[in-house]
């Protein structure tokens, strides 16, 4: 009997080491694997998925999501606390940055596109801002053919709307033919339709489409960089002010905003900052 006892409590022992053993080894695994959760301007895709996928390689227990939303409702989901980090195509409204950080990780020119075959090829900012507010109608005006113009733009909550609309001084002005939800559907429709106009970011831009120099300059990493293009706008990541970020997030926070992705940044098709 006594050895009996002896055998159950040796096995009993034995056990509660094993479950120690499996605790502990879950609870690192927990901790060694990480994510950090970005969210918003579907314009940063090409931007933060370069950065992501280079971060990522070099730090394999961590995992970066990116949901595309929307430059708006980005911010709205890192004010809530539902990302770690906002994406915005946009610089913060005064109201936002009361309670968020806005950090500029590149800047990006936005591109005005035409159909392939659509003979304009240079745009003044007065010309554009007048297309879009319907003072202007026809292609013959502007160096087109003889053709009404289709203005197609982004949704109200979009970042490169906002950037567009400030610079062409459009604000509630716009007069609309289709509003699309992200820069790969702009594109998508404006290779589509011969007598179409529509506005993209630079990196979002394929050549199914045309883009037409703005007052003779043409968006390239120098003009872009020294503000030259004048059609333009940041590329925002955005943080809460009372609130740290996790230790994986503050560290892709500071690689993202480093000299070393710079390159990635230019080769997203944005441009990095000046530092």
């Amino acid at each position: 009997m006594k050895k009996l006892i002896m055998t159950a409590t040796i096995f009993t022992l034995m056990a509660g080491v094993l479950t120690g053993c499996d605790k502990s080894t879950a609870n690192e695994q927990t901790k060694s694997s990480q994510t950090v959760a970005t969210d918003g301007s579907t314009s940063m895709e090409k931007v933060i998925g370069f950065l992501s996928e280079a971060y990522m390689e070099e730090h394999g227990n961590i995992k970066v999501t990116y949901n595309p939303t929307g430059s708006s409702s980005g911010i709205q989901a890192v004010a809530e606390g539902r990302c770690d980090i906002g994406l915005a195509s946009r610089d913060l409204k005064e109201e936002e940055t009361a309670d968020l950080r806005g950090t500029v990780v590149a800047i990006d020119g936005i591109g005005i596109i035409v159909h392939p075959d659509n003979p304009a090829t240079d745009l003044t900012i007065g010309q554009i801002g007048k297309i879009y507010s319907g003072e202007i109608t026809n292609w013959k005006e502007v160096g087109g053919s003889d053709a009404p113009i289709v203005c197609i733009g982004r949704e109200a909550a979009s970042g490169t709307r906002d950037g567009f609309e400030e610079v062409t001084g459009t604000k509630d002005k716009c007069k609309y033919s289709q509003e699309l939800t992200s820069a790969g559907d702009v594109v998508q429709t404006v290779s589509g339709n011969p007598n179409a106009i529509g506005y993209a970011s630079v990196a979002s831009v394929n050549d199914t489409v045309k883009m037409v120099s703005v007052e003779g300059v043409s968006p390239t990493t120098e003009s872009i960089q020294d503000g030259g293009y004048r059609v333009q706008r940041d590329l925002v990541l955005v943080t809460k002010k009372d609130t740290a970020l996790s230790k994986a997030a503050q560290e892709f926070f500071d690689f993202a905003t480093s000299e070393q992705a710079d390159s990635l940044i230019t080769e997203a098709g944005a441009v990095p900052v000046k530092r």
